[in-house]
């Protein structure tokens, strides 16, 4: 019986575990550049005086695939929020263009080179995985797992 308990209770304990460690903490605002696909680098510091959602995504994610038109909506419709999704993913651009042809974001597309992701946050520790950044570029708020536009609005509007 107290082995059928531990078996059922391990899966949430990881959970917990994980969600415990999703802050994306920083005591400084976060800055680094990433290669916009079939584009120019991209720092995060041009954003500065505008609420930043990172979304780090992979082609096969099919959650992922889901937030992709709400984060466009959200991207399109707010003046002060910048959505920039960061693709984590070790595939060739043939294979990104065929995927954004299909889904057809309306935001920056960043390259992320997974086996050297960009510090502070690293590797995510789940997909999808969105970290906002406050105006002044600090974190302040990580979904792991799927997020809506709605949940994203009402975050920042509440601050």
């Amino acid at each position: 019986m107290v082995i059928r308990l531990v078996k059922l209770a391990l899966p949430g304990l990881l959970l917990l575990t994980l969600l415990a460690r999703a802050a994306y903490e920083s005591d400084a605002p976060v800055d680094f550049s990433l290669q916009q696909l079939h584009g120019h680098v991209v720092s995060l510091a041009d954003y500065r005086q505008q609420w930043v959602v990172l979304n780090y995504w992979a082609t096969w994610c099919a959650p992922c695939r889901k937030e992709i038109p709400d984060l466009s909506a959200l991207h399109e419709a707010r003046g002060d929020i910048t959505v920039l999704g960061l693709a984590y993913e070790d595939t060739d651009l043939e294979n990104f263009d065929a995927f954004l042809a299909e889904f057809k974001p309306s935001y920056p597309i960043l390259l992320v080179d997974v086996y050297a992701p960009p510090e502070p946050f690293g590797a995510p520790k789940a997909l999808p995985t969105t970290v906002i950044l406050d105006p002044q570029g600090y974190p302040v708020k990580t979904y792991l797992g799927p997020v809506t536009r709605e949940t994203i609005e009402t975050f920042i509007d509440a601050q």
